[in-house]
Formats: C-alpha cells, sequence, structure tokens
C-alpha cells in the first residue's frame, strides 16, 4: 500500500469503534501504526487525543496522523492548534486526494457517526497513497506557514524543546 512508515491514530469514545476497523484494515495491509488511544465508549475529551497525535507528528515521532472522533469535527480543529499539522476532515474520496496533494495535509480526521467503515478504509488509502503536488501549492502552503508563525508568539513546538 504505502512505505513502511509509522501512523499515528487515536480516537476518543465516540470514534472507538472506526477506530479498530483502520486498525484491523492496516493490519491487513501491513502498514505500522502506533495508537495512541482509545479502546472503549468511556467519556474521554477529545482534544487531549488529538494533541499527543498531531505533537507526535510534529516533532517526527510518526510521518502522518489519523484521529477519529463522532464527526471529526472537534478533532480537526484541535489537532490544528499545533504549529506545523494540516489536518483535514474529509467525508469522500475526492477530498482525501485533494488533501494531500493540493494542502500537504498531515493529519486525516473522520467521523464514527458520519462516516461507514468500508468507505473510511477507502478514504485512509488513498489519503495515503496520495502525493503532494508541489508546484502552484507551495506558495499556499508557505503562506499557511507564515500565519502560523505570526500567532505562535515563541511558543511553537520545536522552540518548547
Amino acid at each position: 500500500m504505502v512505505e513502511m512508515i509509522p501512523i499515528a491514530i487515536g480516537s476518543d469514545h465516540a470514534g472507538c469503534c472506526l477506530k479498530k476497523e483502520i486498525k484491523e484494515y492496516f493490519q491487513d495491509k501491513g502498514v505500522q501504526f502506533k495508537d495512541y488511544g482509545v479502546e472503549t465508549r468511556e467519556s474521554v475529551d477529545y482534544p487531549d487525543i488529538a494533541l499527543v497525535v498531531a505533537e507526535s507528528v510534529a516533532r517526527g515521532e510518526n510521518r502522518y496522523g489519523i484521529l477519529v472522533c463522532g464527526t471529526g469535527i472537534g478533532m480537526v480543529m484541535a489537532a490544528n492548534k499545533v504549529p506545523g499539522i494540516r489536518a483535514a476532515l474529509c467525508h469522500d474520496i475526492f477530498t482525501a486526494r485533494a488533501a494531500r496533494e493540493h494542502n500537504d495535509a498531515n493529519v486525516l480526521t473522520l467521523g464514527e457517526r458520519v462516516t461507514g467503515a468500508g468507505l473510511a478504509c477507502e478514504i485512509v488509502e488513498t489519503w495515503l497513497r496520495s502525493s503532494f503536488q508541489g508546484g502552484r501549492h507551495e506558495k499556499r502552503l508557505a503562506k499557511i506557514k507564515d500565519i502560523e508563525a505570526r500567532y505562535c508568539h515563541g511558543k511553537c513546538l520545536k522552540e518548547r524543546e
């Protein structure tokens, strides 16, 4: 499927069943991953999971991250607060491909309550198989990085270490 790179995966209580399906898919495909929780429907706060997954990607411990909650909305909002993260909420194959090709997304978010397991695995596969196209998209990513730097105020992840 893809080169053997570690993928960070995490969910809150509302996304743990879909996360399990994605993990099984990864195991079938031989994709290496690290699970950052959770495994049960016991309530947890999605920002806590989004933070550890996003930070692991920002630090380079994992090349990509996948986050699952009920809708994917909370996870994408929280993950995008981490400097260096470009998280994308995808509901279909087209947006999964565009997120990688145009936006160089390094975190994918999904919603268990809105996306079935079969489609979710297709989205994940498309997202992982797609590559950043560069070209005209480079200057747009540079502008995103400029915005991030403007509001980072010296507290970026790399500067805290």
